[in-house]
Parts: structure tokens; C-alpha cells; sequence
């Protein structure tokens, strides 16, 4: 049973951190493309933050370069987002996202978010 389950959200004021994780399981995460994505109310889920599964290539969107940082550990199954310097407009349900790398099938697989919420 394939399985994307996150952690790590809650409250916290602006100017603080987070590390959010996304432990995966059923499917081969060393293979899988891994990214988070956040939604806000009445916004469109957006992308956030991608790391390949060959050689850890990362992309963010603008909005977030150089305060949070997307990682993986294999040998764990895990994916995690550090996020610093937090902002009101962080305020969203943060989702992990797993797509399969040229060669390899199933998914895309979700996980069902946290919610994280910055306080001005």
C-alpha cells in the first residue's frame, strides 16, 4: 500500500522555522521525483519546492529561494522542506508530492498535508 504521509506543520510566528517531513512507503522513493506543494484558502495548490531522484537537483519558486530548503534522505524514505524566515503568506496546507522517474511507473502519490500557519 503506497503511503505519503507529512509532519512537522503547526503555528508559528513570522520570522520562524519549520521542518516539515514526508515519509514514504509502497513504492521505490529512491526513484521517485519528490516535491512539495502548499495550498492557501481560496488559492490554487501551488508548487513549492522539487528534488530529482538521481542527482538532488532542486527547484523552488520564487517566492521561497533562499528561505527554504527541500532535502531527501533515501536510505530513510523521507523527504523534508526546512523553512525559515517564515511569513504570513507562508500560511497554507502543505502536500508532498512523488512522481516516478523515467523508467519506473505508478503514482503521482499525495500525501493528505500539514497545515502550516504563520502568525504576523
Amino acid at each position: 500500500q503506497v503511503q505519503l504521509v507529512e509532519s512537522g506543520g503547526g503555528l508559528v510566528q513570522s520570522g520562524g522555522s519549520l521542518r516539515l517531513s514526508c515519509a514514504g512507503s509502497g513504492f521505490p522513493f529512491s526513484h521517485f521525483r519528490m516535491s512539495w506543494f502548499r495550498q492557501a484558502p481560496g488559492k490554487e495548490r501551488e508548487l513549492v519546492a522539487t528534488i530529482s531522484s538521481t542527482d538532488g537537483h532542486t527547484t523552488y519558486v520564487d517566492s521561497v529561494k533562499g528561505r527554504f530548503t527541500i532535502s531527501r534522505d533515501n536510505a530513510k524514505n523521507t523527504a523534508y522542506l526546512q523553512m525559515s524566515s517564515l511569513k504570513p503568506e507562508d500560511t497554507a496546507t502543505y502536500f508532498c508530492n512523488a512522481v516516478p522517474s523515467a523508467g519506473y511507473y505508478g503514482g503521482p502519490y499525495w500525501g493528505k498535508g500539514t497545515q502550516v500557519t504563520v502568525s504576523s
